[in-house]
């Protein structure tokens, strides 16, 4: 396997962890309902996603740690500038992993009510912050970088950022709507997960109205987020650090790999199926299409964000700066050797599937 199918072989890894923990994100979805559930549904609600907050974590470490060995200079570039959008996010899943141990034991001198506080506020911002980290992809970032900066030994900084560090993103409107499209897909995903979970009717039918304020507001979301971005142009690659502005660049990546639309389109269908037979033909088995569908959706979102000459994380401070799997990726033998240890990632998915199985049991 030569550099550049190895570079896009590891774009593909992160597409599918990143798929991933977009779906395993009906967990927040669920703790963002906690101040709406009834008092004597409520805990049978929370039991069921108390567990699977882990898997969530083990799949959000794995995604991060692939990043992070295959794309290190998004990892400095991102983790390093846009400080304070990733300490909110990784403070937020330490808040959930104490509320969820802590809510229910012996000697909680806080209560159980201040705890279900801190799981709603995490269900709240770590969908939102993650949608909107995840579309700085198509809308980008104001940094640059300079490599030379390594040896400058007074600032060995790579990526420079501006005075909010990050922080600046928020207030672009398609950032924001992206991170609340990804916040009610988490919500109807927790509908359709205690659907499945819970068997009482009371639960099941508080479930399916929620639904149906949760699934409108998603698919409005969605449907201006699709027509944001299939109208948003961006940089093309036509040489390692050199770009040019093309129109609808993110449309013409759909249309130019099939597999990308095949995907995006069959996953949507898959998702407003599966509310369909939660609302209309009372099925309990939706979160499964659902599931489905959202690694189908994401999968093609990372696709048309990383190949076809597009720069996955464009700068609009600076477009030479923009990064591209083939200018921001480890060494060829780095890569090599981690192709090796990306065989390990189907144990991982093994075990996240054991641990499923034994929870659900």
């Amino acid at each position: 396997m030569n550099y550049q199918l190895l570079q896009e072989y590891w774009w593909l890894l992160i597409s599918v962890l990143g798929s991933l923990l977009v779906f395993m994100l009906f967990v927040q979805g669920g703790q963002s309902m906690i101040p709406q559930m009834k008092e004597e549904q409520r805990e049978d609600m929370i039991y069921t996603i108390a567990h699977r907050w882990e898997l969530t974590f083990t799949v959000l470490v794995t995604f991060g740690g692939a990043f992070f060995a295959s794309f290190p200079l998004f990892y400095s570039t991102s983790f390093g500038g846009a400080y304070w959008i990733w300490m909110l996010i990784l403070f937020g899943f330490v808040v959930q992993a104490v509320s969820f141990k802590y809510r229910l034991s012996d000697g909680n001198i806080l209560g159980r009510k201040v705890y279900d506080i801190f799981l709603f506020i995490n269900g709240i911002l770590a969908p939102l912050l993650l949608g909107g980290a995840v579309s700085t992809f198509f809308f980008g970032s104001d940094f640059t970088v300079e490599k030379t900066n390594l040896t400058d030994a007074a600032a060995p900084v790579i990526s420079q950022w501006g005075d909010w560090h990050g922080l600046e993103v928020l207030l672009d409107w398609r950032v924001v709507m992206f991170g609340l499209m990804v916040l009610f897909l988490t919500r109807v995903q927790a509908n359709l997960w205690f659907l499945n979970q819970v068997k009482d009717e009371n639960t099941a039918e508080w479930n399916r109205k929620q639904l149906c304020v949760n699934a409108p507001v998603f698919v409005v979301l969605f449907l201006a987020t699709t027509a944001v971005l299939l109208t948003t142009g961006s940089y093309e690659t036509t040489g390692l650090h050199e770009f040019q502005w093309v129109d609808n660049k993110y449309l013409n990546n759909f249309i130019a790999m099939p597999a990308a639309l095949i995907s995006f389109l069959l996953g949507t269908l898959m998702v407003l199926y599966a509310v369909f037979a939660a609302l209309f033909r009372k099925s309990r088995k939706g979160i499964w299409f659902s599931g489905l569908g959202t690694v189908l959706v994401v999968l093609s979102l990372f696709w048309v964000a990383g190949y076809n000459d597009t720069p996955y994380y464009p700068s609009y401070a600076d477009m030479e700066s923009s990064l591209t799997i083939y200018n921001s990726s480890s060494s060829e033998f780095t890569l090599k050797t981690m192709s090796v240890v990306s065989l390990a990632i189907p144990f991982v998915l093994a075990y996240i599937a054991w641990v499923w199985y034994k929870l659900t049991k």
